[in-house]
């Protein structure tokens, strides 16, 4: 995907982000958890998670939501940034940290994370692809491979707060 297909997907994607992660926020979990994405080209019930992570060079606090799945006790989303030729920043921020916190509905926790590769990788694929069928597309319209993160909770954290994030992300 061509940088200016990337920025049109952003542009058109930043305002419901926004709202979306300020509801979830808000809501301390109980809004935002599960939304109908059919719009584009998800499920009607699809299932949303929050990550918070440390921004490798600002070291602000920044979260984001991000569509999950839950395959053997351990939460799965993907760094796909809707197909663009890039990484996301949440991702390559999470590399630099041992651990990661993320909040599913109103639980909150630090635990660990991990790469699949291998043949487990492209288990995991296929459930992230039967889960939320638009990754399949974003994989297609670039040539790096979408990074997979599993992460397993350790201990329960508070839930997160608007007033947690120091910064501000471009979506």
């Amino acid at each position: 995907m061509s940088n200016e297909s990337a920025a049109a997907i952003s542009a058109v994607r930043r305002d419901w982000v926004g709202e979306h992660r300020e509801m979830y926020l808000n809501s301390g979990g109980a809004k935002g958890h599960i939304m109908d994405i059919t719009a584009v080209g998800g499920r009607a019930f699809a299932t949303h998670c929050l990550v918070k992570y440390i921004g490798r060079r600002s070291g602000r606090v920044f979260i984001t939501p991000l569509c999950y799945a839950d395959i053997g006790g351990e939460v799965v989303i993907c760094a796909s940034k809707g197909g663009a030729d890039h990484h996301p920043d949440w991702y390559l921020n999470l590399r630099e940290r041992e651990t990661v916190e993320f909040q599913v509905a109103t639980q909150a926790f630090r635990g660990t994370w991990r790469e699949p590769a291998g043949a487990e990788r492209d288990k995991v694929w296929a459930f992230m692809v039967d889960c939320h069928p638009f990754y399949a597309s974003y994989q297609e319209s670039t040539d790096r491979v979408l990074p997979l993160v599993m992460m397993r909770a350790q201990e329960a954290i508070p839930v997160f707060q608007a007033s947690d994030a120091t910064g501000t992300r471009q979506y």
